[in-house]
């Protein structure tokens, strides 16, 4: 058997319960794929992004759901051995990527050497937008996972002073008629990894030149929130899933006050209403 059939085999049976099943019910539930979709998948040659590539691809091969799917590779300006690299993984996975280029390393470090992941995350974000509508996609799928989801949530909780989380599917406000998408929404981080070292595959960790530098690492307010729900589950094993089922379980009789499209509302509004 070609080694890539055996990657593809261990997603749908090794890790059926922790990766495929958990694939299929985050693309149900949020009603993520649909009919005559054309969906540009991303890969920035992660583990993350490569294991959505193959889902995706087992998907259209066992769906009655008809979709098409295009394999994409921005290149922000990684070095040669992180390209070469990502072409092998791409060529081991047996995935049709195409490469396109970008300047994003050399334009943000030119302006901005403050908040260079802030920037370049949003330099990123519409040239993929660009690059779906070339393409004639209607959506364009990510490989965010289950702990990117409660990670984001405890960030804007603890440094943002808000609740939001990171959410399934998402209508583009600037690029009319894209939606992007999340089908790795359920898949935990560590199912993720296990999958990888079980096919002893290596991917790209990091390639940025930003982060590479120990100012950034260290500082990572991520990495801080990633580390303290790590203590937190030696104290309670669910706290991950208690964090994230409670964004789908908001009393909002128990809340001091809401927002929605920037309009907010306070509970005093409607307190008296109920005398």
């Amino acid at each position: 058997m070609e080694r890539y059939r055996e990657i593809e085999r261990s997603i749908i049976k090794t890790y059926r319960k922790e990766i495929w099943s958990k694939f299929i019910k985050a693309v149900k539930d949020y009603q993520l794929i649909n009919e005559n979709d054309k969906i540009m998948v991303c890969i920035s040659g992660g583990k993350d992004s490569f294991l959505l590539a193959k889902c995706v691809q087992e998907l259209q091969r066992h769906s009655q759901i008809h979709f098409e799917a295009h394999y994409v590779v921005m290149n922000p300006g990684y070095n040669k051995a992180n390209i070469d690299l990502i072409m092998e993984n791409a060529k081991t996975l047996n995935i049709p990527i195409e490469v396109f280029e970008s300047d994003i390393f050399e334009v943000v470090d030119t302006i901005s050497s403050e908040e260079p992941c802030y920037l370049c995350a949003r330099m990123r974000r519409g040239h993929l937008y660009n690059k779906a509508q070339e393409l004639g996609c209607n959506k364009i799928a990510l490989g965010h996972h289950f702990d990117d989801v409660i990670e984001t949530t405890l960030l804007s909780m603890l440094y943002g002073a808000e609740i939001k989380t990171m959410m399934p599917k998402l209508h583009s406000d600037n690029f009319k008629g894209l939606e992007l998408i999340r089908p790795l929404y359920l898949v935990k981080e560590s199912s993720i990894i296990a999958w990888k070292n079980f096919n002893n595959l290596t991917f790209l960790n990091c390639a940025c030149r930003f982060t590479a530098k120990s100012m950034f690492e260290n500082n990572s307010k991520r990495k801080e929130i990633k580390e303290l729900i790590n203590k937190l589950r030696e104290v309670n094993k669910d706290v991950d899933h208690n964090i994230f089922k409670a964004l789908d379980n908001v009393n909002l009789c128990c809340v001091l006050g809401t927002k929605k499209d920037g309009v907010y509302e306070s509970f005093l509004d409607t307190y008296d209403d109920k005398e």
